[in-house]
């Protein structure tokens, strides 16, 4: 146990990606039930493409859940830190910490509160931290499939040393997120979508979707595949900007 957390930890801190400059917290939770501690290490091999730039990636991320003993309570933890590779560039780096806590208000209402630091070089994002606070709700809940719906208040603040500027913006953070488990095989399939909209401008949103597919290939060790796909309807250089992505990689659960 105490090896497979220091292995886990380690490579968090040796391994490497670049991240959309959304963050798919909801594809990093743990459908646990009873389960009060989980610790996940995901490691991936990527190939990105974002508009014209050709982009090769190592990707690895550290997230662990802690539940109260009567479950109503959920602390849970993401951070990773990522190198890029762009042709005819340097080594680029990123990375992240998120913060939140869930408390279950009842069977089917959760509310959420959370805190996140983001840093990604490639994406010009010296500094953007974030504050939020808002509620989930169960749709659908299966032994084997689950539908979720959320919505969340988030104040953000932005710092891009490229254009000398600094944003202070308050948006609305929705989504909606399906997971299911195939009976016999024990694959696990996850797909969320956000929509992320400027409360002074919603015509400045961001969307990310992805589809997640988790092939176990022993009681710990899984095989990943991720399908990211975001769109930025205005960035500070363009208009809009659209981005891709397929990873594959290992993820090892404690």
């Amino acid at each position: 146990m105490r090896f497979a957390f220091v292995f886990s930890f380690a490579l968090v801190l040796l391994s490497s990606s670049v991240h959309s400059q959304i963050v798919n917290i909801e594809g990093k939770r743990m459908q646990t039930d009873s389960v009060r501690f989980v610790l996940n290490n995901d490691l991936y091999f990527s190939f990105d493409s974002i508009d014209d730039n050709d982009i090769y990636q190592i990707s690895n991320g550290l997230s662990a859940q802690l539940k109260s003993k009567d479950l109503k309570k959920i602390y849970f933890l993401i951070g990773n830190y990522n190198l890029v590779h762009v042709e005819n560039s340097d080594l680029r780096n990123s990375w992240l910490l998120h913060f939140r806590f869930n408390y279950k208000i009842t069977r089917l209402f959760r509310f959420e509160t959370f805190v996140q630091s983001q840093y990604n070089a490639f994406s010009n994002i010296n500094r953007r931290n974030l504050v939020g606070a808002g509620l989930r709700f169960k749709i659908i809940s299966e032994e084997k499939a689950n539908l979720y719906v959320g919505n969340s208040y988030m104040y953000e603040f932005e710092k891009i040393d490229a254009i000398d500027k600094k944003f202070y913006n308050h948006r609305n953070s929705t989504y909606l997120s399906f997971n299911a488990t195939l009976s016999k095989s024990n694959i696990s399939l996850l797909n969320t979508i956000y929509y992320q909209p400027l409360y002074a401008d919603f015509g400045n949103y961001r969307i990310l979707e992805q589809f997640k597919v988790e092939i176990p290939i022993g009681k710990r060790l899984n095989i990943n595949t991720l399908f990211n796909y975001s769109y930025l309807s205005k960035t500070d250089h363009y208009d809009k900007q659209s981005t891709s992505s397929l990873s594959i990689g290992l993820g090892l659960k404690i």
